[in-house]
């Protein structure tokens, strides 16, 4: 190659790499393609009807000309919001929601680690087997887990029942010190299961040196999954206890279906119960003004709960 040759190979190289920097890469319109079925269904169906809700929440219905005169929707402000942190049956149902989530999320998430950790021992064998039949109970929608979890509740129909009033100890899963915790039960089966499954997925990752490493010090099987697996695997326990602090306050159809064969449901036992019953009562502005009040006491403590955790561990 010739020296002019030479410096013009030297000068083309670094055009082409600048095209091939600013000029070679996915178009706007070929990236807008590919997002659009994600973001036009995020739009129509998440971001639309929230942004309608937190309108709705701000409006209320006057009357005019006395109780039976004709009503009119105006814009309220914040009465809606008012109306809604002096309902007591509102506070009610967030301080059952919370004894339900404080008890049952920490029992749910223990279960489903020792559940994990048990799966991923070299000692278990079938674990494919263990592993499906783990996760099977996330296959049944809720409101189906519920009916079957009510027919095993219900003192006429349930097998358990008459097995346990034959041996004296008489238990009324329905009543009224019971229902919560019944609930929390049909919550547990249902979601421990997928629970497991983000866990396992996370242990799954850990390199295999790190087990023989240990192994080598004297280190049990014990130590190695709490000393080792356990703390490798936190960020997934805060993620699985972020989504069920979630969970927790969206609880609708597990006590939805029991309420048919239990008194000791009311319509308001939950916050979204209650909204729902507002709803029902065409008193759509309050509905919404609780919707949105559920939201926010539901980021707040999930997003609480990031901070202290990650506080704690020094992230």
């Amino acid at each position: 190659m010739t020296d002019t040759a030479a410096r013009a190979a030297s000068v083309a190289a670094p055009v082409r790499v600048r095209r091939r920097l600013h000029g070679g890469g996915p178009r706007a319109g070929t990236v807008a393609a590919f997002l659009t079925p994600f973001f036009l269904p995020f739009l129509l169906f998440y971001l639309v009807p929230v942004g309608y809700a937190l309108w709705q929440s701000l409006r209320v219905v006057r009357r005019t000309g006395g109780q039976y005169g004709t009503s009119y929707t105006a814009f309220g402000g914040l009465e809606q919001y008012g109306q809604v942190l002096r309902n007591t049956e509102f506070w009610s149902s967030i301080g059952r929601t919370g004894l339900f989530g404080v008890v049952q999320v920490p029992v749910m998430l223990f279960v489903a680690l020792i559940i994990a950790l048990l799966l991923d021992t070299p000692l278990l064998k079938l674990k494919a087997f263990f592993r499906i039949t783990a996760f099977m109970p996330y296959a049944v929608p809720g409101v189906i887990a519920a009916i079957m979890w009510s027919y095993l509740y219900s003192p006429q129909l349930s097998p358990v029942v008459d097995l346990l009033n034959g041996v004296g100890l008489k238990p009324d899963f329905l009543g009224p010190g019971a229902v919560l915790w019944s609930t929390a039960n049909v919550s547990t089966w249902l979601w421990t299961g997928y629970n497991m499954l983000i866990m396992f997925s996370a242990l799954q990752s850990i390199p295999q040196e790190l087990y023989e490493a240990a192994k080598i010090d004297g280190a049990s099987n014990w130590t190695i999954a709490w000393r080792v697996k356990v703390p490798i695997i936190a960020p997934s326990i805060v993620l699985t206890s972020v989504f069920s602090i979630i969970g927790t306050l969206q609880l609708y159809a597990e006590p939805a279906v029991l309420r048919q064969i239990s008194s000791n449901i009311s319509s308001t036992f939950t916050p979204n119960m209650l909204a729902y019953t507002v709803a029902s009562g065409n008193n759509y502005q309050q509905a919404a003004a609780i919707s949105v009040v559920i939201a926010v006491i539901t980021f707040v403590l999930s997003f609480g709960f990031m901070r202290l955790t990650a506080k704690r561990a020094g992230l």
